[in-house]
Formats: structure tokens, C-alpha cells, sequence
């Protein structure tokens, strides 16, 4: 490899001497085997070295592409390297729906669910925790299947596993009836109307997601995504709710960016996909001039967590380009940072200067230590290893389960290592 890759924000440089993108299951095989280290790469929208090693590379893009619905169990199994973007409309045309998205249909879907990514939507787990089923390269080139009906317990440490146990080339996906969503955005939603009614505007819809650039005063916008009925056009919407404007047009998250990258607004009904994600497949987001970072926390915190970060807004707002906060629903799987908890998902989108922004994550992860934050697996943390370590009831169970499929630490790396080393 003479040129280094990048992640897609270019703040990373991946260490690796060299890139593979087999195009047969076999070839993925010989190049697991015969690496001392390896992991995958995905689409790159991870901030941190989750995906960098000093040896091999690999994407599994290049590998037949499989997308098989099985209408009778109600799942579909895909190729690990395809993005939600890429299969979301055969599934709607098959009469078939994803529960959730993120906010973003360009990510890969073994690398969305591997970190424990999520959409929003009280009720709406993790992108993770619709896999039922994967397959898997181990270090020794082997390929394994596991299956949350079969494997139980056990499946639930395999799903998120950061890479770390093998490279993914397959997942089987729960799937529920196609539907239809209506989004709408307010503006200017009062901090003591947010304070006062947190819950009731977070059940208020199928997904709801407020933007906020920590300035004191109101939150910017607020995203209300409802389900929407067969055939039904858009349905009026209040003027005014809680304090907040109904926007007269569309919006972008941030101000001063083109809304023509936002999917369609003022509650007109669209499919699932075209509705749950914020942002249009055909268009990039950004040019990937940001970092990012996110927090979850306990929900029954939420009020308390966003007076602390208020505290030190005057830290935050400078580096800022805009935080989202979000609810995410609690689930098993153990390294999920929502695990055993419903969750408050509190994002920062941060201006391109570490520098300027790793201290202020220090300034915020103390203010949320007392709330046991779980930071997001693929953004930037100034969280010490230790501190994270301790916020996962199951790391011992994983870090068995690591010894157990890759006893040489093959698919390791200094930041997994060190988040969650192999056990005994």
C-alpha cells in the first residue's frame, strides 16, 4: 500500500502496510490466516483508531453481494460490507422494513452494528440489536455462524464486538412490515418546557431527535418523526408546541447548511427509509470537516445530564458545531452501551481541531462520571481505559469470549486492548 487511507472526517491515518478487498469468501479467509494482525475497515465514519492496526486492512465490500429475505422467519440476511442505504429500498419494495436507521444511510451495516451505533426512538434498540444471526472469519481463517436463537446468551457478546473477535462477512437482520413516516421540526423549543416535559417529547413520536449548540437559551430544533397511515397525506400540525415554532421550511440540523441534503420535511409521508435517517442517500452530509463524540446515559438522568453539560457550555459552544440528543431503548447485548438501560444519547459534533476539542471532552465526561456515561464505541473519548472498563457489567464475560475465538489477539489493536483486553 503506498498511500495511507484515511478515515472519512481525515483526522485519522490508518497505520496498516497493507489493504486487502478479497472478492471471494476464500481469499478473506487466506488473508485472515495468514496475518499476524488484521481488522475490517468499513465506511470510515468512525473518529477514533477502532479500524487501525499495523498490519492488515481489510474490506468486505468487495465480496458477493447477498441481500436474501426470508419472509417466513421475517429476516434478511446481507453481505457485511453493504450500507443500510443499499438495501433499504429492496426491502420497502419487498413489502419488508428495518425498525430503525441511523441518522445516516451511508454506513456500513457490520461496522453500524459492531460499534453499537443507533438511530432514535424510546422504543428502538440499537442498530445491533436487530441482528439475529452472523458469520464470521476467526484468526485461524475458519468460518463461523452464530445465532442469537441457538447460541442465547452467548450471541449477545458477539454482535458488538468491535471487531475483536473475527471479521464479519454476513448478517441476518430482524425485519417488521413496511411503513410510513411524516417528519416535522420545531424551533426554539424553551430549556424549561424541555426540563419540565423530557419524557412526554421523547414518547411524543416513533423518533424524535432535538439540536442544540449549548448557547444557553432554547434548543435549536426539535425532529418529531411519526408514523404515518396507508395513503394518508400530510396531517396539520400545531403552530405551536410547548413554547416551539412549527419551521415554515425545511431545515439542516446545522445552521447555515443546505436543507436540500435533509430528507423531506413539513410532514410529508415518505417510506421508512427516506423519512428515519436526517440526511438524503444521494447527497454527503458534509465534506467531513468535524469530529465527533456522544454519551449515554441512563434516561432516569437525562435532566440532570443536560444541566451538566450546561455548566460548562461556555466551553462546549466555541468548538461546537451541534449536539443532538436522542433516546435509545435498552438491550442485552454486552458491550451495547445501552445495555440493561434505556438511554439518553447525548452527540457532539465538534469543529476539525483536536486540540481545541479533547479538553473540552475531559471537561464533559467529568461532569457525566457520576451518571456512569458510556461512551460511543467509534467516537473520541479523553475517557481513561480503566474508567470505561468499568462500565460494563459482561467485560468479563467478553474478554473470555476474545480468548476463546482469537487466543493470539490477532484482531486486536491499542485502542481495543486497551477498552477491553482478552481474558484469561
Amino acid at each position: 500500500m503506498t498511500r495511507r487511507l484515511t478515515n472519512w472526517a481525515g483526522n485519522v491515518t490508518f497505520s496498516a502496510e497493507r489493504f486487502h478487498r478479497p472478492a471471494s469468501l476464500a481469499e478473506l479467509q487466506r488473508v485472515v490466516a495468514g496475518s499476524e494482525r488484521v481488522r475490517a475497515l468499513g465506511t470510515g465514519h468512525s473518529f477514533n483508531r477502532i479500524a487501525d492496526c499495523p498490519g492488515d486492512l481489510v474490506s468486505v465490500a468487495g465480496l458477493p453481494k447477498v441481500i436474501q429475505i426470508d419472509a417466513g422467519q421475517a429476516t434478511v440476511t446481507v453481505s457485511a460490507g453493504l450500507r443500510y442505504g443499499e438495501i433499504a429500498g429492496g426491502l420497502d419494495e419487498a413489502g419488508w422494513a428495518l425498525r430503525n436507521l441511523g441518522s445516516l444511510p451511508h454506513i456500513s451495516i457490520a461496522g453500524a452494528c459492531a460499534t453499537g451505533t443507533h438511530g432514535s426512538g424510546d422504543a428502538n434498540g440499537n442498530l445491533a440489536t436487530a441482528v439475529s444471526a452472523l458469520q464470521m472469519v476467526t484468526a485461524g481463517g475458519e468460518l463461523v455462524t452464530l445465532s442469537r436463537q441457538r447460541d442465547g446468551d452467548l450471541f449477545a457478546g458477539v454482535v458488538i464486538a468491535l471487531g475483536a473477535l473475527g471479521i464479519v462477512t454476513s448478517l441476518t437482520l430482524d425485519l417488521v412490515p413496511a411503513f410510513s413516516i411524516r417528519q416535522y421540526v420545531y424551533e426554539g423549543l424553551p430549556r424549561d418546557q424541555l426540563d419540565e416535559h423530557l419524557a412526554d417529547i421523547f414518547a411524543s413520536a416513533y423518533s424524535v431527535s432535538l439540536f442544540t449548540r449549548w448557547r444557553g437559551g432554547p434548543v435549536d430544533q426539535v425532529w418529531r418523526k411519526q408514523l404515518a397511515g396507508p395513503g394518508e397525506s400530510a396531517v396539520p400540525e400545531p403552530a405551536r408546541w410547548l413554547g416551539a415554532a412549527l419551521a415554515d421550511g425545511p431545515q439542516h440540523p446545522v445552521p447555515g447548511m443546505p436543507a436540500a441534503y435533509c430528507t423531506q420535511q413539513l410532514g410529508v409521508p415518505g417510506r421508512w427509509h427516506e423519512r428515519l435517517p436526517h440526511f438524503r442517500l444521494e447527497f454527503m452530509p458534509s465534506s467531513g470537516e468535524e469530529l465527533q463524540s456522544e454519551y449515554l446515559v441512563p434516561r432516569e438522568h437525562a435532566v440532570e445530564a443536560l444541566a451538566a453539560i450546561d455548566r460548562i457550555r461556555d466551553q462546549v459552544a466555541p468548538v461546537l458545531q451541534i449536539s443532538e440528543i436522542r433516546t435509545v431503548a435498552a438491550d442485552d447485548l454486552w458491550l451495547s452501551p445501552s445495555y440493561q438501560r434505556p438511554s439518553v444519547a447525548i452527540h457532539f459534533t465538534w469543529i476539525k481541531d483536536p486540540a481545541a476539542v479533547l479538553p473540552v471532552l475531559a471537561a464533559i465526561e467529568d461532569q457525566l462520571a457520576p451518571l456512569r456515561a458510556r461512551p460511543h464505541w467509534g467516537k473520541l473519548t479523553a475517557a481513561r481505559p480503566e474508567l470505561v472498563r468499568g462500565l460494563y457489567e459482561r467485560l468479563p464475560d467478553f474478554q473470555r469470549l476474545r480468548s476463546h475465538y482469537d487466543p493470539a489477539g490477532k484482531f486486536g489493536n491499542e485502542l481495543v486492548d486497551g477498552y477491553v483486553p482478552a481474558g484469561p
